[in-house]
């Protein structure tokens, strides 16, 4: 399955069915007088989120969303029937922002929240509904109310328990296939990540989700290499675990270059609780280890881990933290359904 985190979709409610004009006619009533229905109310927009889906890839294909019209009143004072509602299924962790991407309009981060976010028009007035002492055979009657539309970006934010992040090729992939359920694609070359891949990695009883995230270069929070657009997955993670590249020319600059984007790009990243640690330490030697060890545990300020994705040295110690610092298992959150519409104003 194709990875889309993001889409632009067009949705529209449905409009309010017109009322009817209509006069009695029956052989034994002399005065028949009006007896034209009302229309029906116009299909809802309504969003709800899912379990089991972790892309949008189904909105590239599929973008424009027209809820059913009310339809029209008829005679007998009879009300049309209501247009259907349409939902709009998406993933848990989807936020929907306005087509300027400027304001988030909803979030879904709970299994089966729903939410009314575009209301269907109410239908027009039949001319029975028009009739007065005055007027005692209208002709008019409504046509019910227009529908509302506007264009909407979906965006995904994976949910997550534990956010990787590094330079390309600091292990982040290895380092996820070992300790979960993924299969991610390891190479040894630069950005072999291209999209997020989520893992499940059970330990000590304990079941947490693990994402990894392509790896960040310097200028990343600006929109530099591929690693900015994925940045947002990892907001809502509750620990991130930084993966230094041991092996690598300068350690302590590839953790400064992936901290500074950190802070750069904002949303609280920078402020979350980390576990800084030093992969493929099999590929280095021990006395080189240490001085490696001491100088990023001093620009850093914090203790650094020592672990290696491929052969597993070191792994157990580093999940041990992690779930430390997630504590107990929260408690489920009951679904929180919005019976009414979204409002701009």
């Amino acid at each position: 399955m194709h990875f889309l985190d993001q889409a632009k979709i067009f949705i529209r409610s449905g409009a309010g069915g017109p009322g009817a004009v209509s006069f009695r006619r029956e052989k034994f009533i002399e005065y028949g007088g009006p007896d034209g229905g009302h229309g029906g109310k116009g299909g809802d927009i309504i969003f709800e989120a899912v379990a089991g889906l972790n892309t949008l890839i189904d909105f590239r294909y599929t973008q424009h969303f027209k809820a059913q019209r009310g339809h029209g009143g008829s005679g007998s004072n009879r009300t049309g029937g209501g247009g259907d509602d349409l939902v709009i299924k998406v993933p848990v962790g989807t936020q929907i922002l306005s087509e300027d991407k400027e304001t988030v309009l909803a979030d879904f981060t709970v299994p089966g929240q729903r939410q009314v976010f575009l209301r269907g028009g109410d239908g027009g007035r039949g001319n029975a509904s028009y009739k007065t002492s005055t007027n005692r055979a209208p002709r008019q009657h409504g046509t019910g109310w227009p529908a509302e539309e506007m264009w909407v970006w979906l965006r995904l934010k994976l949910l997550a328990d534990c956010g990787l992040v590094g330079l390309p090729n600091a292990g982040k992939s290895t380092f996820i296939n070992a300790v979960s359920n993924a299969k991610a694609k390891v190479g040894d070359y630069p950005f072999t990540t291209v999209r997020p891949q989520l893992g499940v990695a059970s330990h000590k009883g304990r079941e947490f989700v693990v994402a990894d995230i392509p790896g960040l270069i310097e200028g990343a929070a600006e929109g530099a290499g591929i690693g900015d657009r994925f940045l947002g997955h990892i907001e809502r993670c509750r620990v991130l675990l930084h993966l230094v590249d041991a092996s690598g020319d300068d350690p302590v600059g590839a953790f400064e270059i992936v901290q500074g984007e950190l802070d750069a790009y904002g949303a609280g990243l920078a402020d979350k609780p980390q576990v800084l640690a030093l992969n493929k330490i099999d590929a280095v030697d021990a006395k080189t280890l240490d001085k490696l060890a001491k100088k990023l545990a001093k620009v850093s300020g914090v203790e650094v881990m020592r672990l290696s994705g491929a052969s597993g040295e070191g792994l157990e110690p580093v999940l041990d933290r992690m779930i430390e610092i997630l504590g107990p298992v929260p408690k489920p959150t009951a679904a929180s359904g919005n019976d009414e519409p979204w409002s701009p104003i």
